[in-house]
């Protein structure tokens, strides 16, 4: 690794790639998401290569799968629909064709979905668009328990 005299701190490297390594196709499966550096683009190709190899020879995977089970076995989400989602047509779905939107009123035309934050005191249901700009407006709970626009 190159190092700079002045400040006498190793330079740092200019490549890196981040893989990730997933137990299964949905958004629940376990994953594992390692960084690997390199000076140049044939040693990071490299150390991914003996990365992946001692992660599985050493039973990191194996071990992380399990981990994995056992924590959604014990920590069961406290609202909301846990499907997995997918994107059909330009809109998120859950795996089982309905809308993640489903305790949403009716006539609410958020494309994104949404998400219930329900904290005792109030509660609403947050569009999950990843951009805030492009973030539908928030459904409030009101006293009657419907949700709403303010």
């Amino acid at each position: 690794m190159p190092v700079d005299t002045t400040n006498n701190v190793a330079a740092p490297n200019p490549f890196m790639i981040g893989i990730t390594l997933k137990a299964a196709a949905g958004f629940d499966a376990a994953w594992l998401t390692p960084r690997v550096y390199g000076s140049t683009g044939e040693e990071v190709a490299k150390r991914v290569l003996e990365l992946v190899k001692a992660l599985a020879d050493n039973g990191v995977i194996d071990v992380v799968s399990s981990a994995s089970v056992k924590m959604r076995e014990s920590h069961k989400p406290m609202t909301g629909d846990a499907a997995p989602k997918k994107f059909e047509n330009g809109r998120v779905v859950t795996k089982s064709g309905g809308s993640p939107s489903a305790g949403a009123p009716s006539g609410d035309d958020c494309p994104h979905g949404r998400k219930l934050v329900d904290k005792g005191a109030w509660a609403a249901m947050f569009c999950q668009a990843p951009d805030k700009s492009g973030q539908c407006e928030p459904l409030w709970r009101q006293n009657d328990g419907s949700f709403k626009a303010k």
